[in-house]
């Protein structure tokens, strides 16, 4: 990615700019289709959203002046854009069955969602930007495996800190370094039993004009715990406890802390993910050591610390505005900003975060009943433990405590879910 501004320059000035296609303009949304607009080589043609109102207001926070189409059908999509004109839709499938679409974004923060978008992408043969974490913890080995076997790029986005942490640690692990540990600053205080009901919460959601359950998805450590499990599985590092560590501390001691406590610092294993709460966020990190004695001399000529650890650390992240990066980078290179490997390292698993009763519906990620935490996926699978993916909707089978973990057993699950069905063909290739 290298020359990627003259690459794109290039198409501006050719005429053939990269087309993109967006579903859901919410806050990040919005975003995207802003920062398209000031970009070379890149457009983004289709808006796609609950409401047509929601997507056109997405084109106008960009400035755009021009003629909007609102269209039901991928043909009538295809014949605006061919006009010059920009497209909103309500139906997700006019961004992925538009001819012109070299690239869409899932934008929507449902895991459901993510199932269905990238399944109609593999159909029609279209590149998928992942911006929706919490599908591809749960079913993003499959979704990569069925992409790659259509000649389509399966990417998580550029600027969130699952994308931001893993092109450090491709940087360290290509110049031949060991890494210790990898994670991100929490940009919110911890309170694992916070609801949207909270009037605290509410005010804070209304100040930065968000939605509480959003808010709350970060307040309650579930995104935390999403976005890690989403490093793991993308580099093979593993928790080195349930839920992680997650201590108090500044970028100043994230190398002494993130270290072995043989060493002085908090970990029993090295090769990790983890978080730190302090003035670390925005930016993410990664830990790293060598054993080459020269190496160490020139690391302490540069001012990184008399060793033994190494701290290689990336002040911000800025999400939403760099995932047209990673448009770019499936159209020209082929290539992802990140993805799972072939298997899940880790899981992020399904816990009570209030008394839930027999009959009772589970709601979503954020909101009252249950929170995420990581845990190996070897440990997830021995005991039976849900995925927080798959959580919405079901319905509890029997009582469950605060703080205990929900269970397969316990819950009937949605069974008309593309999401389930998915999740189940990926467990019987891994041989669950």
């Amino acid at each position: 990615m290298y020359e990627i501004d003259s690459k794109l320059a290039t198409l501006e000035a050719e005429g053939r700019p990269i087309h993109v296609g967006l579903v859901g303009a919410g806050q990040m949304g919005k975003d995207i289709v802003a920062q398209i607009a000031k970009m070379k080589g890149m457009v983004c043609d289709i808006v796609v959203d609950l409401t047509a109102e929601i997507a056109k207001d997405a084109y106008a926070q960009a400035c755009y002046k021009g003629e909007i189409a609102l269209c039901s059908t991928p043909e009538e999509a295809q014949k605006a854009i061919s006009l010059g004109k920009k497209v909103v839709a309500t139906d997700y499938r006019v961004a992925v069955e538009t001819s012109q679409i070299q690239s869409v974004i899932d934008a929507t923060g449902s895991p459901e969602m993510g199932a269905r978008i990238t399944m109609d992408c593999i159909f029609h043969k279209k590149h998928i930007v992942m911006m929706n974490v919490e599908c591809d913890i749960t079913i993003g080995p499959i979704l990569r495996k069925l992409c790659e076997q259509a000649g389509i790029v399966y990417s998580l986005t550029a600027g969130d800190e699952p994308g931001s942490i893993v092109e450090v640690y491709r940087f360290a692990k290509a110049l031949g370094f060991k890494v210790v540990a990898a994670g991100k600053g929490k940009n919110n205080p911890l309170d694992i039993y916070a609801n949207p009901g909270m009037k605290e919460w509410q005010e804070k959601a209304a100040a930065r004009r968000m939605n509480p359950r959003m808010l709350l998805e970060f307040v309650d450590g579930s995104k935390t715990m999403i976005e890690m499990t989403a490093v793991s599985n993308a580099t093979g590092l593993i928790p080195d406890c349930r839920g992680m560590h997650g201590p108090h501390c500044n970028v100043a001691d994230l190398k002494t802390v993130f270290s072995l406590k043989s060493q002085g610092g908090i970990l029993d294993k090295e090769g990790i993910v983890d978080f730190g709460i302090g003035d670390i966020n925005p930016g993410v990190f990664v830990v790293v050591t060598t054993d080459q004695k020269r190496i160490v001399d020139g690391l302490v000529q540069r001012d990184m610390g008399k060793g033994p650890n190494y701290l290689l650390y990336r002040p911000y992240h800025l999400c939403s505005i760099e995932t047209p990066l990673t448009a770019a980078q499936e159209v020209l290179y082929g290539e992802s900003t990140a993805h799972p490997m072939d298997h899940l390292t880790s899981e992020c698993i399904t816990i009570a975060k209030k008394d839930l009763k027999k009959g009772e519906k589970l709601d979503a990620i954020g909101e009252y009943c249950y929170r995420g935490s990581i845990e190996l996926a070897s440990v997830a699978r021995e005991g039976n433990m849900l995925p927080v993916g798959l959580a919405k909707g079901a319905v509890m089978k029997c009582d469950l405590k605060r703080d205990e973990v929900v269970t397969y057993d316990m819950v009937e699950l949605n069974e008309h879910s593309v999401l389930l069905q998915l999740r189940r063909m990926q467990d019987q290739l891994m041989g669950r």
